[in-house]
């Protein structure tokens, strides 16, 4: 698995370095108020736009992910609350991996 996902960004990389390549002619960029800038290649502007559309995409997901996180924190403190009321007095103690397999002298 771990090398297909490589293989697939070889050819992903590749894929954007031709599409780089062929979109070399420079272009004028226009913003409102009649502000602009000269000579910009194609390829930064698309590339550009791309990546602050990606950083915008990213940004409308942080909310929901925060709802969730606070969601499933709140599911694990009923999850916990609910153990202790089924088993009373038991308390969940970490045992050393030393305590059930003894380290061995080299």
């Amino acid at each position: 698995m771990r090398y297909f996902v490589w293989a697939l960004r070889l050819i992903v990389f590749i894929a954007v370095l031709l599409f780089a390549l062929k979109n070399t002619e420079v272009v004028k960029v226009v913003f409102y108020a009649d502000k602009s800038i000269d000579n910009v290649p194609l390829i930064v502007v698309m590339l550009s736009t791309f990546v602050l559309g990606t950083l915008f995409g990213l940004l409308l997901t942080v909310p929901g992910s925060l709802r969730r996180r606070r969601e499933v924190s709140r599911l694990r403190k009923e999850l916990d609350r609910i153990q202790e009321a089924v088993n009373p007095g038991q308390t969940d103690k970490a045992v050393a991996a030393e305590a059930v397999v003894p380290l061995s002298p080299l």
